[in-house]
């Protein structure tokens, strides 16, 4: 094979640096943003956050002097302390001013909204295992024990396992002394911590409750031997097996209620977590504007104390990386305002095609794909798709992702189209009005949306329901 040269003529279209970080900024997500913001503010010395746009830059508040002024107090002397003080007078009657704190901020601090951390579920075990008496071997046992509670309050090791992995640290182990170990534990707050099973849990709060209990035998002996068929809504068998009544059935049921699956999330409660959203939509004289969060980024501007230091024909190394972060500054200033902008028009042109949906909920929302909101304002689909994506509105019917407006359609006997995910909330509100011992199956629902000109599939049926975390009609059936 011949080894040539050969010279070819081609367009190829490349990013630049500008552009780059406009599509970075685009697709980021309200924290990410910030993130890249004060990243960009300490690493720029041309950029500066606008903290008050009324007060001009480098213009300080000149200190205002008392030229032949004497500031007098309630009692008629000066600022100065006195040398002596009336004996029948408090501090209070001399000086009525209160001092201020060290900072210059007029609002007081709540210090009801300053919460600390919560207590996790092994810190609170971790306590009670150092107020209980513990013989040092029992002690290194009951560690390893706690360390093996998940955040429901489970042991996720059984207790064989635990026994084989202390028999190297701990001389003459037994799994007796680990099950021993174990049962003290199973005695700490809260009621039913360091089961084994959901019916372990169960049992372990049954018998802790008073003698006096009624139906506590009763309920004892079915969490620990007919939970399934507690689970499946069997009465007529749970009936049989116990030789119960109704009325004893409903009142055994009803104490096994009152008890927590979840031991451990009484203790140990998860963290809030805030969605800041990016625009919000409100109704003003019956016309429904967007408007963008102004506290999702900060106001930047060029700093012109330092920009106007820069020496157009000076070369030199300092000048230069001058003028190079000026440059960067203006650049990271312009992709943010075509950011902020293409955000805008984005969700201004959601709002007008789900008007249906701000005003009657998700049953009215109407379909909608990319391609349509990328033709009425002449973007690209993968612009929209970006800007959809970890974007959040606020609206009358709560905080919503970008994304959540955009769904499948099937067709209806009309020629018209219904959105996914109006089916799924015609789905859920169906289900959620449904007789508990006779629950709708997906074929039902599919009739009842045939009936109303929606053509829908079963099986497109369980699909959504199973989006929705709806368990099926036999799962749903109550009687007890």
């Amino acid at each position: 094979m011949k080894q040539s040269l050969h010279l070819r003529q081609g367009l190829q279209l490349s990013m630049t640096p500008q552009l780059q970080q406009a599509i970075k900024l685009l697709q980021m997500s309200t924290l990410d943003l910030q993130q890249e913001i004060q990243q960009a503010l300490e690493s720029n010395m041309m950029l500066e956050q606008l903290e008050d746009d009324n007060v001009p830059f480098m213009e300080a508040t000149p200190e205002k002097k008392n030229e032949g002024v004497e500031l007098t107090t309630s009692e008629g002397s000066q600022t100065e302390i006195p040398d002596e003080l009336p004996v029948d007078s408090s501090w209070d009657d001399i000086y009525e001013a209160v001092m201020e704190s060290g900072n210059n901020s007029s609002e007081s601090v709540e210090f009801e909204t300053q919460r600390s951390a919560g207590i996790t579920l092994l810190e609170h075990l971790l306590w009670q295992l150092e107020l209980t008496p513990f013989s040092e071997r029992d002690h290194a046992i009951a560690i390893t024990i706690i360390d093996s509670i998940n955040e429901d309050g489970y042991l996720i090791t059984n207790p064989e396992d635990i026994f084989q992995s202390l028999q190297t640290q701990i001389d003459d182990l037994y799994l007796d002394e680990v099950n021993a170990v174990l049962h003290r534990l199973q005695h700490f707050d809260p009621a039913g911590i360091a089961a084994l099973d959901l019916g372990d849990c169960l049992r372990l709060q049954l018998q802790q409750l008073p003698e006096s209990t009624p139906y506590k035998a009763e309920a004892l002996l079915v969490v620990t031997k007919y939970l399934d068929l507690l689970a499946t809504q069997e009465q007529s068998k749970l009936m049989k097996l116990l030789n119960f009544t109704e009325r004893q059935l409903n009142s055994v049921v009803a104490l096994i209620r009152t008890l927590e699956p979840k031991p451990g999330s009484k203790i140990q409660q998860p963290d809030s977590e805030y969605v800041i959203p990016d625009v919000y939509v409100v109704k003003h004289h019956g016309i429904w504007q967007v408007n963008l969060n102004p506290e999702i980024a900060p106001k930047l501007r060029i700093n012109p104390f330092y920009s106007a230091m820069i020496k157009r024909a000076d070369n030199s190394k300092d000048n230069t990386c001058m003028k190079d972060h000026l440059q960067e500054a203006r650049w990271f200033i312009k992709s943010l305002h075509s950011r902020n902008d293409t955000l805008l028009r984005v969700a201004k042109s959601i709002v007008e095609k789900q008007i249906g949906f701000l005003e009657h909920g998700s049953i009215a929302m109407k379909p909608m794909v990319l391609r349509d909101i990328a033709e009425e304002l002449e973007l690209h689909e993968s612009t929209i798709s970006r800007v959809t994506t970890q974007k959040y509105m606020h609206t009358p019917n709560g905080i919503i992702e970008f994304k959540y407006f955009f769904s499948s359609h099937v067709g209806t006997e009309g020629g018209g189209e219904c959105s996914s995910t109006a089916i799924r909330a015609i789905i859920k509100e169906l289900i959620s009005n449904e007789d508990i011992t006779k629950p709708l199956s997906d074929s039902k629902i599919a009739d009842f949306l045939k009936e109303k000109g929606i053509h829908v599939a079963r099986r497109t049926i369980a699909k959504y329901r199973e989006a929705m975390l709806i368990a099926p009609s036999s799962q749903r059936k109550r009687i007890l």
